[in-house]
């Protein structure tokens, strides 16, 4: 399951990707854009592995390996996947050393056409919090458009914070 791009591929997760998965997730900079907000164990993880196989038409989330030259540098994944309706909300995570050099963009690009072609998704949407600038710029490069506003949506440490819903069809 290789979906191949310019420099960028994703690939199913894997027991090695734990430690990268542990890193990734455990970063309070990334809490501030996330509905989670607290430390994963280890444990926690490698459960959450053990069944990151499974069929996603069943478990209604898919996420993958974003990889550059062999290397994990995020993760990309399609959550709240509803096969009846075609659709399914999208989210991405990019480590910190790699990000502003566009593998964002291009994971988000081959999940849309991998969700397309294999999961007949024709929308994929993404929920971005207004202060996550360089969120809102991956997803417009992507070809996502701005389709709501959800006012004081969410608490953040700074106070309550909108968050913006952006939409791609697929078809």
């Amino acid at each position: 399951m290789k979906e191949t791009y310019p420099s960028v591929e994703l690939r199913a997760l894997e027991p090695e990707d734990l430690d990268f998965l542990y890193r990734l997730e455990n970063d309070p900079e990334v809490w501030q854009f996330s509905e989670n907000q607290r430390p994963l164990s280890k444990n926690q993880l490698k459960k959450y592995l053990d069944h990151a196989h499974l069929d996603p038409f069943k478990i209604g989330q898919l996420r993958l390996v974003v990889t550059v030259a062999g290397a994990s540098v995020g993760l990309v994944d399609l959550f709240d996947f509803n096969p009846k309706h075609g659709n399914a909300m999208i989210g991405v995570i990019i480590d910190p050393l790699n990000r502003n050099k566009g593998i964002g963009v291009k994971a988000v690009v081959a999940m849309c056409d991998y969700a397309k072609s294999w999961l007949n998704c024709r929308q994929l949407a993404a929920v971005i919090t207004e202060s996550n600038i360089h969120s809102i710029r991956l997803f417009e490069k992507a070809g996502f458009q701005k389709s709501g506003v959800m006012q004081d949506w969410i608490t953040t440490p700074g106070g309550f914070e909108t968050q913006l819903w952006y939409q791609k069809k697929l078809v």
